[in-house]
């Protein structure tokens, strides 16, 4: 349960559910052990990587998280080989089920972003190697095959109901689509209204991209009104999939998250739009909204990132998208920063001093998989 303190009463709550994508692109993270303490004294419940290491596997062993593991790209094509793919899951998956909760495997990152046609040609053939072997081991059940995409994979995105696929990858999509309706895996976006806002932050509003309020923008095909653009976005990936036959398929945000630091040119990144874009992004999780298109269906993210990853090349931004510093310090506060005063056994830890946009509520956040049945909203409680 999860605890509420408004103007001096308790408020009981169920939790809210948020996953985090831990990367390792750095040479300064704390071991797995200690990320795995760290993230049970958070409860945090879901945990998305890019690779299956096995020393992070080892570590979360009965912690009851569950995981997300990665294939990369440059092993896509030998998982096309399903005597090779078996074997890569009687190494990486089989031996940690069930202690370790290993509930989706992605099978290469943003591939249709990549000029490598060979490497698009193989994506599908390996997801369903990778399935196949699965059902072999008997594991289809329990783990899913997917792969993540960036959004570039639009040819047109506004309004949300006229997205469509870029036409140079609708075969590969529809193919990849049917796969999703036989295996009911999920469709996986990397959505970030952080660039569109750095691209043209003169047109587009900072409020709208950071859940702040704002008029919204009004879909003139149904007259739905978005008030933030990364629901707007969902909902572009969810008509291009309609467009293309699919009703039954859910979409996912394997990523999102806004950088705390960048470049001169690169507008918007500061910790103060950073903490404001999670910490909002939070509450509307906490919600258990869905998108103006599918009110219905609990939008379900995975923020990005655990940690800052110094490694990692690029303009400076993507080495500055993660809540916690490498020796586990916040590197701006929306809470966290109360569960590492109280790094005990204690299920209740006081959060202190927010930023405004959780100003006059001190708040004891629990995060597991579990939805909110009722929330705190710009200081309003919401059954």
């Amino acid at each position: 349960m999860t605890s509420l303190i408004v103007r001096g009463q308790v408020l009981q709550t169920l939790c809210l559910t948020v996953g985090i994508n831990y990367g390792q692109i750095a040479n300064n993270l704390p071991s797995p052990t200690r990320v795995a303490g760290l993230l049970r004294s958070l409860n945090i419940s879901r945990v998305k990587l890019y690779d299956a290491d096995q020393n992070v596997l080892s570590a979360f062993l009965n912690t009851n998280i569950e995981f997300i593991i990665g294939i990369g790209n440059e092993n896509v094509s030998t998982m096309t080989d399903s005597t090779k793919a078996q074997a890569w899951l009687q190494q990486h998956v089989q031996p940690y089920i069930p202690r370790t909760r290993i509930t989706c495997i992605t099978i290469g990152n943003e591939v249709f972003t990549s000029n490598d046609t060979v490497l698009k040609s193989n994506l599908l053939p390996a997801m369903q190697s990778v399935y196949q072997a699965l059902v072999a081991l008997g594991l289809d059940k329990q783990v899913n095959v997917a792969t993540a995409h960036s959004l570039d994979i639009l040819g047109n995105s506004y309004p949300p109901s006229s997205g469509s696929f870029r036409q140079d990858l609708a075969e590969y999509i529809d193919s990849l689509l049917n796969f999703h309706s036989m295996t009911k895996s999920p469709f996986l976006v990397n959505a970030y209204p952080y660039f569109a806002y750095k691209a043209n932050p003169n047109a587009v509003s900072l409020e709208y991209v950071l859940f702040q309020p704002n008029s919204g923008v009004t879909d003139p095909n149904t007259n739905l009104n978005y008030d933030n653009m990364l629901y707007a976005q969902v909902d572009s990936v969810y008509t291009a999939i309609q467009a293309m036959g699919h009703t039954d398929i859910d979409v996912r945000i394997s990523e999102t998250g806004w950088p705390s630091k960048g470049d001169p040119d690169e507008v918007g990144a500061t910790p103060e739009n950073a903490a404001i874009y999670n910490g909002n992004l939070l509450q509307r999780i906490a919600m258990n909204q869905g998108t103006p298109l599918k009110p219905s269906v609990p939008i379900d993210i995975y923020v990005f990132a655990l940690f800052n990853e110094d490694l990692k090349p690029g303009p400076t931004s993507e080495r500055n998208y993660g809540l916690f510093y490498p020796d586990g310090t916040p590197v701006y506060n929306i809470g966290l920063h109360g569960y590492l005063r109280s790094m005990s056994s204690s299920s209740k830890l006081m959060v202190r001093d927010p930023y405004p946009f959780m100003q006059s509520l001190n708040i004891i956040f629990r995060i597991s998989v579990r939805p909110f049945s009722a929330v705190v909203y710009n200081g309003t409680l919401l059954l």
